[in-house]
């Protein structure tokens, strides 16, 4: 979804790749404050609107005209919604069921934080980055289910 509206944009590639990123870290960055895990989808989705819209201007590029205001833009049908938002409930109930560590590891990881940096943060030597990730990774699929 994230990509599709950056690319809706007329982002290139690495711009919409740079949206995409920056979507998912203002959403690791208010993890923390997150109530209602079913308005994530909903966030998300205008969040990488704005991002694309900031993007685009910083660019100095005009918005195509195939790129409808945002209330204008059609939503995906209800009940895809309503997986979605189930979706995002468990994901984000499962990284709080994380141990800090874990949760610590991936919000770095989200951030594109390099190994040496992670093992700075962690305190852990940096051959123990992957591993940890990993384990931290498939700790959170078996809890999402």
């Amino acid at each position: 979804m994230l990509w599709a509206i950056a690319r809706g944009y007329g982002l290139c590639d690495a711009d919409a790749g740079d949206v995409v990123q920056t979507v998912w870290l203002r959403l690791v960055e208010r993890l923390d404050g997150l109530r209602d895990p079913s308005a994530v989808g909903g966030w998300l989705a205008t969040t990488a609107r704005r991002e694309s819209t900031r993007l685009a201007a910083r660019r100095g590029r005009d918005l195509p005209p195939s790129v409808a205001p945002p209330a204008a833009e059609p939503g995906p049908p209800p009940d895809q919604v309503v997986v979605a938002r189930e979706r995002v409930g468990q994901v984000a109930a499962a990284l709080s069921a994380l141990p800090r560590r874990c949760q610590t590891l991936l919000r770095l990881v989200a951030q594109a934080a390099c190994h040496a940096e992670l093992a700075a943060a962690l305190r852990i030597p940096v051959g123990s980055v992957g591993p940890t990730r990993a384990r931290c990774l498939a700790t959170l699929r078996r809890l999402v289910g």
